[in-house]
């Protein structure tokens, strides 16, 4: 049968990586057309309304931005603006010795009060000079390293060498991030501060290289590492991706999945749920590559399940601390909740038993703090506030025999652990709807994969590789190859495709163009 629509490259998935690749190649000049599945584009990066009778548009399931690089903000002159947090991070303890609460505030730059609170807490300077001194050296590191993740992949030898940092490539790249951690701070509950980054969303213990690569991904970001507030939530940004590509010529077909793909020397064809048929030189895929392997019939490759737990929450004010802290600093960053070093690890081996943890630890962030343009101004009068909770060591496998029942106990697990620091227990504070119900919904890592195709709930589609190449991975040029020449993966399981970057779509693209 002869297949009625022609194109040079054919886009599959809405998200923001979709929208990116399919942008530079239709400003390229190419005949680009972008088929996604649902009935609206964003994929995880979408802005909705959880509470229908609330105008608060609250981003579901990714919610800061920290990879977007400028140079594809730039190239593609995306009107999209993030905001910085004046607090990078907030964690509350209780001395229970002293019969006391207290709590550790890290400001986004090193001030006093930062200082002071290092001391107040481990009782000398010395921890918090550590602390600059760690993270200056991963500053520098990120400056430089971040101009490769658009470049064509190095070995490791020529990256090191190019960055220049040996002892800082060392202990990153090298060596297990639990083991420096331990090495460099004495206090348990700084340590702790430290190891979240290296187990958002992956499954690990402290001392599995999995843990560097997500430490590393989080922090080099546009070479500051910042984790920005997108304004006006995801949702703006899905919104200016739209009007970028669409200015660029690409047609945009929604409620068009995939099911059929198969390609030969001269390209690939498609076919959609509907029967529709396309065909193009080049695919770029924008989803996972196990979606993708299970469409060509291919063997799915094998990988971490995701590992968090998301509850979404609108409050009618934000609830006091009995610490005493000003709720507006403490959820102005990334509040962490019983994320000690020793907690994280517990944690770890209790679900990895199939337990979920007792003390289960929690990130929440406060989006309207910083960017209040998400709430309608009513809300914003009345002091309304929304909070994202993001639950670490929740691994899918925990909620598989029964997953309802499991992720009520999960969500009353991390209420639990939320309400232990706080005055005012968090549903003393929850938005009411209208039938009496509380604004606050929860997802499990299998609501992530039935909802957005994330496989097992992992945010990264898959295990997170370094940004460089070794011998093995010699075959690789942009880290979107596969074993189809025709065939590119243009989402978050590329190669340095993890976090809301666009970096997976735009090394995609280039790919493509550099085969012309």
């Amino acid at each position: 049968m002869a297949l009625d629509k022609k194109y040079d490259a054919i886009v599959v998935g809405g998200g923001h990586n979709g929208l990116v690749a399919a942008s530079y190649l239709a400003r390229a000049g190419k005949k680009v057309v972008l088929l996604e599945a649902e009935s609206e584009l964003g994929g995880a990066t979408t802005s909705v309304r959880p509470f229908p009778e609330f105008d608060a548009r609250l981003s579901r399931y990714s919610y800061l931005v920290s990879l977007l690089p400028d140079q594809i903000v730039s190239d593609l002159g995306i009107n999209f603006k993030t905001l910085e947090r004046s607090i990078a991070s907030y964690t509350p303890y209780s001395n229970k010795t002293a019969g006391s609460e207290g709590g550790l505030l890290i400001s986004q730059n090193w001030d006093e009060r930062t200082s002071q609170n290092f001391k107040d807490l481990t009782g000398s300077d010395a921890e918090g000079a550590a602390w600059q001194e760690f993270y200056a050296e991963i500053a520098e590191l990120a400056r430089r390293i971040a101009p490769s993740m658009l470049q064509p992949l190095k070995n490791a030898k020529t990256l090191n060498e190019e960055i220049g940092l040996p002892q800082t490539w060392k202990y990153l790249m090298e060596r297990p991030l639990g083991e420096v951690i331990r090495e460099r701070f004495n206090n348990d509950l700084v340590r702790g501060v430290a190891l979240t980054d290296g187990l958002i969303g992956t499954f690990v213990s402290a001392d599995d290289l999995q843990a560097n690569r997500c430490f590393l991904y989080h922090l080099i970001g546009n070479g500051t590492g910042q984790w920005r507030v997108p304004q006006g939530g995801m949702g703006a940004l899905v919104t200016e991706l739209k009007r970028v590509a669409v200015a660029a010529g690409v047609e945009i077909l929604l409620n068009s999945r995939v099911t059929e793909i198969d390609s030969d020397a001269g390209g690939v064809s498609v076919k959609t749920i509907q029967g529709d048929k396309f065909a193009a030189c080049d695919l770029l895929f924008a989803g996972a590559p196990q979606t993708l392997a299970k469409i060509r019939g291919d063997s799915k490759p094998q990988s971490l399940e995701g590992s968090q737990m998301k509850i979404n929450m609108l409050l009618s004010r934000l609830p006091r601390l009995k610490s005493g802290m000003d709720p507006h600093l403490a959820f102005a960053g990334t509040f962490h909740v019983n994320e000690s070093y020793s907690q994280l690890e517990s944690a770890y081996q209790s679900a990895r038993s199939g337990i979920i943890p007792d003390d289960l630890p929690l990130e929440l962030y406060c989006h309207t703090l910083t960017d209040p343009t998400i709430l309608s101004p009513e809300l914003v009068e009345s002091g309304y506030q929304t909070l994202t909770l993001f639950g670490l060591h929740t691994p899918a496998a925990l909620f598989d025999k029964s997953p309802d029942q499991i992720k009520a106990e999960v969500k009353s697990a991390a209420i639990e652990s939320l309400n232990q620091y706080l005055l005012d227990p968090i549903e003393s504070v929850l938005a009411v709807c209208q039938d009496g119900s509380l604004a606050i919904e929860a997802k499990s890592p299998l609501d992530l994969e039935s909802d957005i195709g994330l496989p097992r709930g992992n945010i990264f589609h898959r295990d997170l590789d370094f940004p460089f190449i070794d011998n093995s991975g010699a075959s690789l040029i942009w880290g979107s190859e596969t074993s189809d020449q025709h065939i590119h993966l243009a989402g978050a399981g590329a190669r340095r495709g993890g976090g809301v970057s666009g970096i997976a779509g735009h090394n995609a693209a280039m790919a493509v163009l550099a085969n012309d």
